[in-house]
């Protein structure tokens, strides 16, 4: 059963809202990354005003190629866009995925705006796309991604070393997570008890 090959939907929650991103997006995107100047961790890559529009235009040239869904996550109570996350690496033949690419405004961490972004993007996954795995990779500095990772029911498989070289130079090390198939009905569960559903 091979899964579905549209890359661009929109996934609807109670408190957001993940729309497919596009070129129009970048001033609101820039906004966003601003709150808490995320583009100056440098425990993973945030775009900031010199690497927006390369940021959009590689991910949109991944969606063209049906290997990449990006969004921007929408908070539904204020209407602003407050970050972005996508799919990426899907691999249809094999149904697997990557989460990736996650950056969230400083004032919407820890505030389920995260925990709804992933209940979204896991659902359609799983239950849409019919994915057998879904992995997640983080930085292995990154204590806060790592924990919330962890957080959401993933399994941490163990670190991948010098799996990515980092704008500053750094040859980082990165720790993979996954959530497979069988997984799916309690990390779904628990997503649910998170968000109080």
């Amino acid at each position: 059963m091979e899964m579905e090959q549209t890359t661009d939907i929109a996934l609807r929650g109670q408190l957001v809202e993940l729309l497919p991103l596009q070129t129009e997006h970048a001033p609101q995107l820039l906004q966003a990354a601003a709150d808490g100047e995320l583009w100056n961790m440098t425990v993973t890559v945030v775009p900031g005003p010199a690497t927006m529009a390369a940021y959009i235009a590689t991910a949109l040239d991944g969606r063209r190629a049906g290997t990449v869904m990006p969004f921007v996550v929408v908070q539904k109570s204020t209407g602003a866009i407050v970050g972005s996350t996508r799919f990426w690496k899907i691999d249809r033949i094999n149904r697997k995925m990557e989460i990736g690419h996650t950056w969230l405004a400083a004032s919407v961490q820890r505030s389920g705006v995260n925990t709804e972004a992933k209940l979204l993007l896991l659902t359609h996954a799983f239950e849409a796309m019919q994915a057998v795995r879904v992995q997640l990779t983080t930085d292995e500095l990154n204590e806060k991604s790592r924990a919330a990772i962890a957080r959401l029911g993933a399994v941490q498989e163990g670190i991948v070393r010098h799996e990515r070289i980092m704008p500053d130079g750094r040859k980082r090390n990165s720790v993979r997570f996954s959530i497979i198939d069988t997984e799916w009905e309690a990390v779904k569960a628990g997503l649910m008890l998170r968000l109080g559903r």
